[in-house]
């Protein structure tokens, strides 16, 4: 059974950085591709920012340049550093995984795992 738990949110004020944890047990993560998501009340969840199994990736144009995804496949681990944030940022954010070689997503449909979300605060 894959579970994905995320940490790291919280309250911030503009321009803070804030990283996010994704942990992941249950599963040879090393052959999977991840993604963080985000979303607000009353809308769809957001693309944020994908990575392959091979490294290979992409970023939605809003965080582009902020936020960056890594991962530490010893830990079974993958990181969303986000940098220089804005009050538009608040969501709650979610990781996600599924186990494909070689390709990013950015669906939310593409992914088969997710974790319970984290609530991120941007506000003065």
């Amino acid at each position: 059974q894959v579970q994905l738990v995320e940490s790291g949110g919280g309250l911030v004020q503009p321009g803070d950085s804030l990283r996010l944890s994704c942990v992941a047990s249950g599963g040879t993560f090393s052959r999977f591709a991840w993604g963080w998501f985000r979303q607000v009340p009353g809308k769809e969840r957001e693309f944020v920012v994908a990575i392959s199994s091979n490294g290979g990736g992409t970023t939605a144009d809003s965080v582009k340049g902020r936020f960056t995804i890594s991962r530490d496949i010893v830990k079974n681990t993958v990181y969303l550093q986000m940098n220089s944030l804005k009050p538009e940022d608040t969501a709650v954010y979610y990781c996600a995984a599924v186990p494909q070689t070689g390709y990013y997503f950015t669906g939310a449909s593409e992914y088969e795992y997710w974790g319970q979300g984290t609530q991120v605060t941007v506000s003065s």
